[in-house]
């Protein structure tokens, strides 16, 4: 089982290297850079599914492979085939005895689609705790899972040199670069256009993923998690007919006819899974008020639109303006908000207060906010970055 997914041991290439050569739209992940590879370090790859997390890992490990000594030091398995943590030890225990018969002195351990094998973290923990990977780089990639529970507090202590990269569709920026090295306006509306029909996901732009996708993996990870897919569904589809507007949990619950608890519960997975933002109020006095009502972003417009056959309900255009800005401003700053009184700004993060409109501007509005109607957004997502 371990030389199938290796075939580099064997001086012949993986199949998504060749996958990878063959696409129509490529380009090498930037976040390949962020990932720790001094000894020890467990690293964390983090993300919706098919962003690209494991075809990086693999154009990861196509570069160390010219660059270590013995191709038997780049180990790589796919644990979407194990059951639980006695697999997984068993798989690594497998493959350190060869590391050990093989001379390799350092190694770089990956494992894609971990978050699949229950209680996974239970093997690694083990491993480094009896000092069994002291002098390896492991690097474990999934969707589900590693960002819900307390496995980052399990790990406490034991990750080293270990870096957390959270991996998501491409930004405006991104997926522009993908056709001009250079921002001209009329490309950049061009380019917006087909931006809002794919998102950032390559895949679609690829023709290798379709919108029933997106739902089916939706679905399989609300059942992995013991969630109805039924209510999911039913709350995705409240956000989206109040959007954009500010939401509180009770009005959803009523809606839905569930508590505001089991709400939050759901909003909480859907946020961890990323694939919605949550938007806090930031009163005039600088402090953020929890228990306001909250802005939900849907995080990329391909999602959206996956979202909205699921749920049968349609985003409106403007809505997908506000909340591109929104997320763009988000990955820019790490935190965002809104306010909301005699006037209303969409979103406030670092130094920018920003307002969004499809159409033209209207309204009085404090000089240090920004207006931004729609022919300016592809534009100001292009230059965030």
């Amino acid at each position: 089982m371990l030389e199938l997914q290796n075939p580099w041991w064997f001086n012949e290439p993986d199949r998504d290297w060749e996958f990878f050569e063959k696409l129509t739209y490529r380009i090498k992940p930037k976040w390949l850079n962020e990932i720790s590879l001094k000894p020890f370090s467990l690293n964390f790859i983090i993300g919706p599914r098919r962003v690209g997390k494991t075809l990086g890992v693999k154009l990861l490990i196509k570069e160390l492979v010219k660059r270590v000594e013995n191709r038997y030091a780049i180990f790589y398995f796919s644990c979407d085939v194990l059951e639980d943590y006695k697999d997984l030890l068993d798989i690594l225990t497998s493959y350190l005895k060869l590391k050990k018969k093989k001379r390799v002195k350092t190694a770089f351990i990956f494992l894609d689609e971990v978050t699949l094998v229950e209680d996974w973290w239970r093997a690694i923990k083990f491993l480094i705790d009896r000092g069994e990977v002291i002098t390896d780089v492991i690097t474990v990639a999934g969707s589900v899972g590693i960002t819900l529970g307390r496995y980052f507090e399990t790990f406490g202590g034991r990750r080293g040199h270990g870096k957390t990269i959270e991996v998501m569709p491409l930004s405006f920026h991104g997926y522009y670069r993908i056709f001009y090295d250079e921002f001209f306006p009329s490309k950049g509306e061009d380019i917006f256009h087909q931006y809002l029909e794919t998102g950032g996901y390559l895949a679609y732009l690829n023709g290798t993923l379709k919108l029933e996708d997106l739902i089916g993996f939706l679905k399989a990870d609300l059942k992995t998690l013991n969630r109805s897919t039924e209510l999911a569904r039913d709350i995705v589809g409240e956000i989206i007919e109040r959007a954009p507007s500010p939401i509180s949990f009770n009005t959803i619950a009523k809606a839905v006819g569930i508590s505001p608890h089991t709400v939050r519960d759901y909003i909480e997975i859907l946020e961890a899974l990323r694939l919605i933002l949550q938007v806090q109020y930031l009163g005039p006095d600088g402090k953020i008020y929890p228990r306001k009502e909250r802005k939900i972003v849907i995080r990329d417009p391909l999602i959206a639109k996956a979202l909205e056959m699921w749920s049968r309900r349609e985003v409106e255009r403007a809505t997908l303006y506000e909340w591109l800005v929104q997320e763009h401003l988000y990955r820019k700053f790490g935190e965002i908000f809104y306010y909301r009184n005699s006037y209303e700004i969409d979103a406030i993060a670092g130094n920018l207060k920003v307002e969004v409109k499809s159409g033209e501007k209207r309204g009085h509005y404090p000089k240090d906010v920004k207006i931004i109607k729609g022919s300016e957004i592809p534009e100001f997502l292009y230059w965030l970055g």
